[in-house]
């Protein structure tokens, strides 16, 4: 299955939230100081499952180079998602025929689940997990064979690192 032959329907962005959590949401991206947190926080607790403020919460864990809670943030994505689109639990249990059997108006949620593990793969790599990262990346590059979703490269980036470190550390360097 091609990831970028399908309709964009339903995209997480383009759903409202509560006026009060996109007030929120607003006032951090208007303050991204570590004070931003607070108001993100104050919207999680509002919509837990708003794509919106877990999107938000993860880039701003980012940016503050807080791997573990942008790691967090992207972990409940995954979970939000999930269910909508009939995963199973563990990303390791996915198979090519599960994104075959999802309805194609649910193509956009397969996209941001695949690019939120994605992202979980490249946060784990960024902390050091490389087996974890390498896992994730494996397994994206299984199911999508046209690489849409842009494991390859970070596999292969991965690769590389991991043979320079054995390299070196059979030369003594």
């Amino acid at each position: 299955m091609d990831l970028l032959d399908f309709e964009a329907k339903d995209l997480y962005f383009d759903r409202p939230d509560a006026p009060e959590v996109e007030r929120l949401i607003k006032q951090a991206a208007e303050d991204y100081s570590s004070e931003a947190e607070l108001p993100l926080l104050r919207a999680y607790f509002l919509a837990p499952e708003s794509m919106n403020v877990l999107v938000a919460l993860n880039r701003f864990y980012y940016y503050q180079h807080r791997l573990e809670d942008a790691l967090s943030a992207t972990g409940k994505a995954l979970d939000v998602v999930r269910p909508a689109i009939g995963f199973p639990e563990d990303w390791r249990d996915l198979q090519p025929r599960h994104i075959e059997e999802v309805p194609p108006d649910l193509l956009t949620r397969v996209r941001l689940y695949l690019f939120a593990l994605k992202a979980i793969g490249f946060l784990n790599m960024r902390l050091h997990r490389l087996d974890v990262s390498q896992s994730i990346f494996e397994k994206l590059v299984e199911l999508d064979r046209m690489d849409r979703i842009g494991a390859k490269g970070l596999l292969e980036l991965l690769q590389q690192c991991r043979a320079k470190v054995g390299e070196a550390a059979t030369t003594g360097q």
